[in-house]
């Protein structure tokens, strides 16, 4: 997991534009959802300092992202911990709750 400021935390601020707020715990079938829906997350980008994601990788994503998955019945387990609390302006307890993961894994 790296989050929008690339310290670990699935922290916002006003540069985050994408709102990445939630944290996630990857699958193969939501990199292959968010690879068809316009964002290849799997595909490493050295210029970017990014070598892709995989399958039990801890990931910040975009809330809408998440929210757009979830309506398309692909969203991806969260860890509640450490998504950031913003994040509920968007989804509900109940969401955060049915797609929990415990952090430790």
């Amino acid at each position: 997991m790296t989050g929008f400021y690339r310290n670990g935390k699935c922290e916002t601020g006003p540069d985050d534009h994408g709102l990445h707020t939630v944290c996630i715990e990857v699958t193969e079938e939501f990199l292959e959802y968010s690879k068809a829906a316009g964002n290849d997350l799997s595909t490493p980008m050295p210029q970017y300092g990014f070598d892709g994601l995989k399958e039990g990788d801890r990931w910040c994503l975009c809330v809408t992202r998440w929210v757009q998955a979830y309506d398309d019945g692909r969203a991806p387990r969260l860890i509640p911990e450490s998504t950031h609390i913003s994040a509920l302006e968007f989804i509900t307890k109940e969401q955060l709750e049915a797609f929990a993961v415990s952090s430790d894994g």
